[in-house]
């Protein structure tokens, strides 16, 4: 029999055997250091809990035809949807059906960056973490590939990395064997700038994304928020997703 202290401590000692070997076991593109982006401007600098960030997407805005916001990260953070099962799809354009009346609506899912994240509270080595801002990430270093942060997300906004990865983006390292997602842009939001998405969404006319600080009400989220009721997708779950939508 081992007491609660022993536990404890062998618990410890396997989550820094994990966290060890995921560190000497990732695959990276030459010249691509994750060392670098998890410990630096990328992961920690601007990330203050008085800021929340998040989106807001007016699904009367958005037209199912429009795969703007999905290029526009893909071609930001290297991934590329091929059609094949094993694809990343950091974010996608789905289409929702009320069948009392018929209408339909076609909308962008991605990490919702919930404040109450499941991905979080499963990952076994803290991989997945929640920034002080709201940002939820994972990182690359801890991730051992496990994929209970997949199964955990009821918005199937996660990804394996299946395949060998080239060319990568300097600013948005990847790694084979570990999990992604949606990051926010984070190198964006900490260089003062919008996601991507937001800002093709704007760039073909559509402006049906705004990207902004929930918790300042004098921002354009917050006053759109205001003006017009939004939801978050599974709104049962209490996750307080940062992306809400209008029009649902």
């Amino acid at each position: 029999m081992t007491g609660p202290d022993e536990s404890r401590a062998a618990d410890a000692g396997r989550r820094r055997f994990l966290t060890g070997a995921a560190m000497s076991t990732l695959l990276l593109a030459p010249g691509v250091s994750l060392i670098t982006y998890a410990a630096g401007r990328g992961a920690t600098a601007g990330a203050s809990s008085k800021v929340r960030w998040g989106l807001l997407i007016d699904t009367n805005r958005c037209t199912a035809s429009c795969t703007a916001c999905v290029t526009a990260c893909s071609t930001t953070h290297g991934w590329k949807d091929l059609g094949r099962p094993t694809d990343p799809q950091w974010i996608r354009k789905v289409t929702l059906s009320d069948p009392a009346s018929g209408t339909t609506r076609s909308l962008p899912v991605m990490c919702q960056h919930c404040a109450e994240p499941p991905c979080v509270d499963v990952c076994p080595t803290g991989a997945s973490f929640k920034r002080a801002d709201g940002i939820v990430l994972v990182n690359r270093h801890t991730c051992i590939g496990c994929r209970y942060c997949m199964l955990a997300c009821p918005y199937k906004a996660r990804s394996f990395v299946h395949e060998d990865i080239t060319d990568q983006e300097p600013h948005s390292p990847r790694g084979k064997g570990t999990v992604e997602s949606c990051n926010l842009c984070v190198p964006r939001i900490d260089a003062g700038q919008r996601p991507a998405c937001v800002e093709a969404c704007e760039r073909d006319g559509h402006g049906a994304m705004i990207f902004g600080d929930l918790n300042d009400p004098d921002s354009a989220i917050r006053r759109e928020l205001a003006r017009y009721p939004a939801a978050p997708l599974r709104a049962d779950l209490r996750l307080d997703p940062g992306v809400r939508y209008q029009g649902l």
